[in-house]
């Protein structure tokens, strides 16, 4: 599993929010709805997309943006225009003075706006992610990606266009399946340019050295790997591969491995609420339900158990 596999594992879709919006100018819609992640793709005509205190960035047709939450950002058909909706959190939609909305109306199948011939139709997917890994890929990305159509042509804008009106059985998981591509297909893109700052994690997927160390540690953390044995694995020497290592990926193996064994048992606490803290703990490569503890609260300041309370909680 290479380096944004093994992190875009944590945010795969299950029953993501799903909306097309049919709309006729003049419209604005702010969003506060502090969701992690959301991509907003525009099937026909154009729209700006505002993040509070940056720059209004307009999109065209097959044009695909990435919003990092939890930040508002508004979305409209000119950055003048005043906000006629507040999405806020839970997709509960109020007027600006907090009244009902009325002119926007439920259009069919995940479909709203207003009216079946608007000129403008977006596609809204939202991730509600929570887990720690899924920290990592959010520390890596700016507040707002846009990719171009012109740059950046893609079948997938389509496809999930043509299947997000369907109600047939299974259909759930068809357009969680068609967002996660479209979202993985969009990062990779935007990380392989050379303009921008792709984290050095991603980077180090091409070092034949580092990314082979890499996969090693993500696939197999419960291994009691030290650097000696990663360095045999990966065919170099102890030396070579510790200072390989910390240029490319900007720590050592063992402080890449720890981060990432406390991530995936941060996750794994959130999701096996039935599995014991020791079990939990073997999974990630620590001898006990003591040792996780101990290295647990120094990385996020409680145990596990009072972190899986209040996973359970929140």
């Amino acid at each position: 599993m290479d380096p944004l596999a093994a992190l875009l594992d944590g945010p795969r879709a299950h029953g993501a929010f799903l909306l097309r919006s049919v709309l006729t100018p003049p419209w604005s819609l702010r969003i506060e709805d502090r969701a992690p992640l959301t991509v907003v793709s525009v099937v026909r005509g154009e729209a700006w997309i505002v993040p509070d205190g940056g720059e209004a960035v307009q999109l065209r047709e097959g044009d695909v943006a990435i919003a990092r939450g939890p930040d508002p950002y508004v979305v409209a058909d000119h950055p003048g225009t005043p906000p006629q909706a507040i999405i806020m959190p839970g997709q509960e939609c109020r007027t600006p003075d907090g009244g009902h909305l009325t002119d926007y109306a439920d259009l069919g199948v995940r479909t709203w706006g207003h009216g079946t011939d608007g000129p403008v139709v977006l596609l809204t997917g939202t991730y509600g992610m929570e887990g720690e890994l899924s920290k990592r890929l959010l520390a890596a990305l700016p507040v707002l990606i846009v990719l171009r159509a012109t740059d950046w042509p893609t079948p997938l804008v389509g496809l999930l266009a043509g299947e997000i009106g369907r109600d047939v059985p299974g259909q759930e998981a068809v357009l969680d399946r068609l967002l996660d591509l479209l979202l993985i297909a969009a990062l990779r893109a935007w990380f392989d340019r050379p303009d921008t700052s792709a984290p050095a994690w991603y980077r180090a997927h091409d070092d034949p050295i580092v990314g082979q160390a890499l996969r090693l540690l993500q696939h197999q953390p419960a291994e009691p790997w030290t650097v000696a044995k990663l360095a045999a694995d990966t065919g170099v020497s102890r030396a070579a591969l510790a200072r390989r290592f910390a240029t490319t990926v900007g720590e050592t193996p063992m402080a890449y491995l720890t981060g990432w064994r406390l991530a995936l048992a941060a996750d794994f606490l959130r999701q096996q609420r039935e599995a014991t803290i020791g079990a939990v703990a073997h999974q990630v490569g620590y001898g006990s339900a003591f040792a996780l503890s101990t290295a647990f609260k120094r990385e996020f300041g409680v145990s596990p158990q009072q972190y899986r309370t209040r996973a359970a909680a929140g």
